[in-house]
């Protein structure tokens, strides 16, 4: 599966083409005060995680929807067929007198 962080697109479908305007519309849309640095960093790096009311934030001042700016492949991945495990030796039982397994 892959993500990938479509902010910089969805931004620029809607001619918003700098950190600064994109700060700008997140406080005046959507009352969201972000540092620059934030900002930048949402604009330039794909991020691990973003908060919800962030996301909500993004959407609102962009008027798109989260799909514009998080795109997923969940196309699955394939792996090499495992050979069979080979099936373990059952124990073999001592004898009578041994104290016997408790139940499962």
């Amino acid at each position: 599966m892959k993500i990938r962080w479509r902010l910089r697109m969805a931004a620029a479908q809607r001619e918003v083409w700098t950190g600064t305007e994109l700060r700008r519309l997140l406080a005046e849309k959507a009352g969201l005060e972000l540092s620059s640095a934030s900002v930048s960093a949402l604009f330039t790096k794909e991020p691990s995680q973003v908060k919800m009311t962030t996301l909500a934030a993004l959407c609102t001042a962009l008027e798109c929807t989260p799909n514009d700016l998080i795109e997923v492949d969940t196309t699955p991945v394939e792996r090499p067929a495992a050979p069979p495990r080979p099936v373990a030796d059952l124990p073999q039982v001592a004898s009578g007198r041994g104290r016997s397994m408790p139940p499962l």
